[in-house]
């Protein structure tokens, strides 16, 4: 397994932390109407919640890059690095995320894309 594929296993299970950071304690938590409850969330819920929305989101197009580039025989090093580069861009994305830092958020958030994008330009 090459890192890079190790990275999208990394990615595709990282919403779920966020999923588990919105639900933490379990205060009030309503499992028969989870998106309900997590809908009526504020705080660091609802900013966890949005979080593992926004992760989903930026999956298709990361394992797209990945997946394309391997195919076409990029430079497995540079497709590592950068996949390295979205995975670190994204737990920072989340954590920014949690803690309320909007700025920061919208620039690691960007880091993230631009990691794609260059795996893109690898091909």
């Amino acid at each position: 397994m090459t890192i890079a594929y190790a990275c999208i296993l990394f990615m595709g299970l990282l919403p779920y932390v966020a999923a588990g950071i919105a639900k933490k304690g379990f205060e009030g938590y309503d499992n028969s109407m989870p998106r309900q409850w997590l809908a009526k969330q504020d705080g660091f819920r609802a900013r966890a919640n949005a979080a593992q929305a926004n992760l989903f989101e930026s999956l298709p197009l990361f394992f797209a890059a990945i997946l394309i580039a391997s195919i076409q025989k990029a430079s497995q090093g540079t497709i590592d690095l950068l996949a390295i580069g979205f995975v670190v861009s994204r737990i920072a994305y989340l954590f920014c995320y949690i803690v309320n830092w909007p700025t920061t958020r919208s620039i690691v958030w960007l880091a993230g894309m631009v990691c794609v994008v260059a795996i893109f330009f690898q091909i």
